[in-house]
């Protein structure tokens, strides 16, 4: 797989197992006779990757990782199995890299003096629009 700059850990492509399948979908007599699809799997828990970059990875609600913790990619977009296994390495790749740096803490600030009286203001310059709107008893 090719280096990229943004890449921190990188995955190891002999914890990665491939298995050639038959693609889904139109694409005529060629989708029936050749297996170009690809499923990758890749076991996190027994792979080389840091203890906390696992435990991200495994805490991720998402539908690619199984209750064992095993990513399953399926790539079938070329027709070619060599492109298909390098699109399901950089998927991969792109799900280890979103857990690899956390995300910047939000420190909680307080709304500036001037900020809520321009709230305040608006807020009392609304109620006057509508209170003009209310219909006007008639004093008989």
């Amino acid at each position: 797989m090719g280096s990229n700059a943004t890449t921190l850990f990188p995955v190891l492509e002999d914890e990665v197992e491939f298995s050639a399948i038959r693609a889904q979908g139109a694409g005529g007599q060629n989708v029936n006779k050749v297996s170009s699809a690809v499923h990758l799997r890749y076991a996190i828990p027994s792979s080389s990757l840091p203890e906390d970059i696992k435990a991200r990875l495994l805490a991720l609600n998402d539908q690619r990782i199984s209750s064992e913790g095993v990513v399953v990619i399926k790539a079938q977009t070329s027709r070619s199995q060599d492109f298909n296994r390098q699109d399901a390495l950089r998927r991969l790749q792109a799900l280890v890299d979103s857990v690899s740096r956390l995300p910047k803490v939000r420190k909680a600030t307080r709304p500036t003096r001037g900020s809520q009286l321009r709230r305040l203001d608006g807020k009392s310059s609304r109620a006057q629009v509508k209170q003009q709107r209310a219909r006007v008893g008639h004093a008989d």
